[in-house]
């Protein structure tokens, strides 16, 4: 059986991020959630979840936050969730770097 990572970027999201954590808990095999700055409830919200919550310094470099988060993850496939959508990948070239 395989073993999946959700990361997620976020700043801001208090009304969807339950939902959407809701949508997925019982699918993954642990939660990453990368902050950028959120300055509502979000970091709470996310708390319910897991206790994998990061900070990420924004620098306008999706790719540098969304490889951060990769760099957290720790199972054998990671799904990227987005406001743009999902993404599948396999961590192993983050970890060999």
């Amino acid at each position: 059986m395989i073993t999946i990572s959700l990361c997620m970027i976020v700043k801001n999201e208090e009304e969807v991020l339950e939902r959407c954590l809701n949508s997925l808990k019982g699918l993954m095999d642990e939660i990453i959630i990368v902050d950028t700055g959120s300055t509502d409830s979000t970091k709470e919200i996310a708390a319910r979840y897991t206790d994998k919550i990061y900070d990420f310094s924004w620098c306008d470099d999706f790719a540098a936050a969304r490889n951060f988060s990769f760099s957290k993850a720790t199972q054998e496939y990671i799904y990227a969730r987005c406001r743009r959508g999902a993404r599948r990948y396999q961590p192993q070239a983050f970890h060999d770097a």
